[in-house]
């Protein structure tokens, strides 16, 4: 027990990793910041569903046409580096919508183009960060140093959509300035990072290096049904991309709700992360995967069904709640089972798996939305995440059987 308690103090006493840490929740605060920022922007401005959705697939594309790109950055570059220079870049891209909705060019193409930008920066930034968390803390205190980084994105789910929404109801622009802001400051800390590994030994660029990190995870069945099983359920499972119509049309909420709709999850996230940084999970991990992700399809039905904020709040916080649980899983499955030497390249591959399914599952959640309706959008999305989940016990009953993060 004494060990357990004092686990969670001896990660963020590495300070390199408490620099990490604080570079990775502010720059995703200033990212959440600028989601609901824009989604309000962009909505007010079209009223249209499936331009909400078009958020995601300009978001997505980058990950997926860089993956292979960023893998190889990833490993062969200053990491700390990449996370400063990505850094700068969404700070540059926040100013600029700031530029375009003063100068009144905020139109759709505009907004989706920047966001396209801001997509691009994140999928060189996120393998790339990921990757940090093995060179600056020790290989024990992985899966617990995971489960504070998640703690930290919940923490900056929390905070940054709700500044967003409560800046975006006095302008679009103080929400832009804001992000703007946070983004540099991540970067200033992620400067200071100082790795505890010499230089890695890199091979050579080859068409099989290249794809080295698929083939990869390709192999390894637990990896594979771990990610494919996110990327399924939370592309059916993408409620959040429509909140804006929730919190607009059924929930008359308004741009503050919608802050806090957003933040919702994150609070349930965040409760969750904490206490698996303190009791980290040890046994009986593939079980646990698998109701975690029903107890998120269940959550969504429950929310698309809610015309009480209130309710629809409570939904979502244990969505979110039951999210982060398999967020820690996977992460701490691809950091402890992964050689440190191809840990960027299958981070890129993970980051495509988690890139495609929120953001290819907002694109889904618009358009099936603008189709069919919010509402019934919303449920077939649930159901469809709780049917996920049981055929892949079905597939991969070797990730039914983990029992335990080594192997």
């Amino acid at each position: 027990m004494t060990a357990v308690l004092l686990g969670s103090p001896l990660v963020l006493g590495h300070p390199s990793f408490a620099f990490l840490l604080c570079s990775r929740v502010l720059a995703n605060m200033g990212f959440h910041m600028l989601g609901v920022a824009v989604g309000w922007q962009l909505y007010a401005l079209t009223g249209s569903a499936l331009d909400l959705g078009l958020v995601g697939l300009a978001q997505f594309l980058p990950i997926v046409l860089l993956t292979l790109l960023v893998g190889q950055v990833a490993d062969r570059c200053d990491r700390r580096l990449i996370a400063v220079v990505c850094q700068l870049v969404e700070a540059a891209a926040a100013l600029a919508l700031v530029a375009a909705t003063v100068t009144g060019r905020q139109s759709n193409t505009t907004i989706l183009a920047i966001v396209a930008l801001i997509g691009a920066a994140r999928a060189f930034e996120s393998p790339a960060t990921t990757a940090l968390v093995s060179d600056v803390v020790p290989r024990p205190l992985i899966a617990r140093a995971m489960a504070w980084l998640v703690s930290a994105n919940q923490t900056a789910q929390i905070v940054g959509p709700a500044l967003g929404g409560f800046l975006s109801a006095r302008s679009p622009e103080a929400a832009y300035v804001a992000a703007a802001s946070l983004f540099v400051v991540a970067g200033m800390c992620a400067a200071v990072i100082r790795s505890r590994r010499g230089p890695r030994a890199v091979e050579p660029l080859t068409l099989e290096s290249v794809f080295s990190g698929v083939a990869f995870i390709w192999s390894r069945r637990v990896l594979l049904g771990t990610m494919s099983l996110d990327l399924f359920a939370v592309l059916l499972g993408g409620a959040t991309a429509l909140l804006p119509v929730y919190a607009r049309d059924i929930l008359d909420a308004g741009p503050r709700g919608l802050g806090l709709l957003r933040s919702a999850p994150a609070v349930g996230a965040l409760a969750t992360s904490i206490f698996l940084a303190r009791y980290p999970l040890r046994r009986r991990i593939g079980p646990a995967l698998f109701r975690t992700v029903m107890v998120f399809g269940a959550a969504t039905i429950v929310f698309g069904l809610s015309t009480s904020f209130a309710l629809s709040l409570v939904a979502l916080a244990v969505l979110g709640a039951s999210d982060v649980v398999s967020v820690v899983i996977r992460a701490s499955l691809v950091q402890i089972r992964t050689p440190d030497a191809m840990r960027g390249r299958v981070s890129a591959v993970h980051s495509l798996f988690t890139g495609t399914s929120n953001q290819l599952g907002a694109f889904e959640s618009g358009l099936v939305g603008a189709l069919v309706g919010t509402v019934p959008s919303v449920l077939l999305g649930g159901i469809g995440t709780v049917a996920i989940a049981v055929l892949w016990m079905v597939l991969f009953p070797e990730l039914r059987r983990v029992h335990q993060f080594e192997e």
